[in-house]
């Protein structure tokens, strides 16, 4: 349970730069309770989901990018043999073979930013470390097979992409509780707001259900707590069903989506579930915010939340403090602005609860 976090502040994964240490350096300033390991995009494509959650597959060929054109390479006459050898380190791992997550290990060149902040986390009092792993759907629908077709489409190769999220979201919270302390993991699934959409009439709600359980499942059979990010509208009556400990919303941006399911909301934070609140946005639009004007913003939020039923109790206690997106394609200066900010109105809600008080902006 994580009820006792209310008003602490973490990110979402990217910064822009390209020095891992500046970057870890960074999140320590700011987010000293529940930092996180920077995903750094500038890099290169070395940074893509590719490398850093699907490298298994990589590694034995079976998926391949030439040119920014992201395949699972079903044409190349071995691969049943190799989808073999992924599967049997796959079962292994289902086996309880605790060697067998080494199988899904992301090398330090492809995550510089989460090597980096592993050696610069150890021995760090937080009350959390956190990471993140490309959701399943999004990733579904980034990947294509040899012949140019969407792989989501294909349940033996969404299957596949699903296990290699699996193992990896296995691995890193065995490697992030190396540091002694709790894990959160954030599955950041962005292309969970295209279900419903009429491009899209064949993306079944049984099936991404099905497929995010399993990644959040992973997380959860390693010991760690799960996230769910989408940093768009959806219909998150879906993300509440699959029961995260946290639901991260882009609240500057989306908060009226959640309206329509303030049940389900309700129900989510009466079983003890958190809400990350991404009121700072990601965005130019952050130069004419301050600390003062976004907690106004959230403050309205949660008493527009209240009046429909929900507890402002709830909402103040089980809430954390986040920057709508990630931003590793932001200039350097204007995200640590973002993180500044953020970093303010977690202390002015925390300031809030301990004295009761609407004063405390910062």
């Amino acid at each position: 349970m994580l009820t006792s976090l209310g008003g602490l502040a973490t990110g979402i994964g990217s910064l822009p730069g390209e020095d891992p240490q500046a970057a870890v350096e960074l999140v320590l300033r700011y987010f000293r309770e529940i930092p996180h390991w920077p995903q750094l995009p500038r890099r290169g494509p070395v940074e893509h989901f590719v490398y850093q959650f699907l490298y298994p597959l990589f590694r034995l060929g079976l998926l391949a990018e030439e040119g920014g054109r992201v395949y699972l390479a079903t044409r190349r006459p071995d691969w049943a043999e190799r989808l073999t050898e992924f599967y049997s380190a796959y079962l292994a791992l289902e086996g309880g073979e605790e060697a067998a997550l080494d199988f899904f290990a992301v090398p330090p060149e492809a995550a510089a930013g989460l090597y980096a902040f592993v050696q610069a986390a150890a021995g760090g009092d937080f009350w959390l470390v956190k990471g993140q792993v490309a959701g399943p759907l999004t990733v579904g629908l980034n990947v294509r097979d040899a012949d140019g077709r969407v792989a989501y489409y294909r349940d033996e190769l969404r299957e596949l992409l699903v296990h290699a999220l699996v193992g990896h979201a296995r691995w890193q919270v065995r490697l992030l509780s190396r540091l002694g302390r709790p894990v959160l993991l954030f599955v950041d699934e962005p292309g969970v707001g295209v279900y419903g959409q009429f491009g899209y009439i064949t993306i079944t709600r049984e099936r991404i259900v099905e497929d995010l359980s399993a990644v959040l499942g992973g997380i959860r059979g390693q010991g760690g707590h799960s996230g769910v990010h989408s940093c768009a509208a959806c219909d998150w009556s879906l993300v509440f069903e699959v029961g995260p400990d946290v639901v991260s919303v882009d609240a500057y941006g989306f908060f009226k989506s959640l309206l329509p399911y303030v049940t389900q909301l309700g129900d989510f934070l009466r079983r003890g579930g958190v809400v990350a609140w991404g009121i700072v946005p990601t965005a130019e639009s952050v130069l004419g915010e301050s600390v003062a004007t976004l907690l106004a913003r959230l403050r309205d939020q949660w008493r527009e939340l209240a009046a429909r039923g929900i507890p402002l109790t709830l909402l103040r206690r089980q809430a954390l403090i986040t920057p709508a997106c990630g931003t590793g394609l932001l200039e350097p200066a204007l995200a640590e602005n973002i993180y500044r900010l953020t970093a303010g109105v977690a202390r002015a809600v925390r300031a809030e609860q301990e004295h009761g008080g609407e004063d405390h902006a910062r």
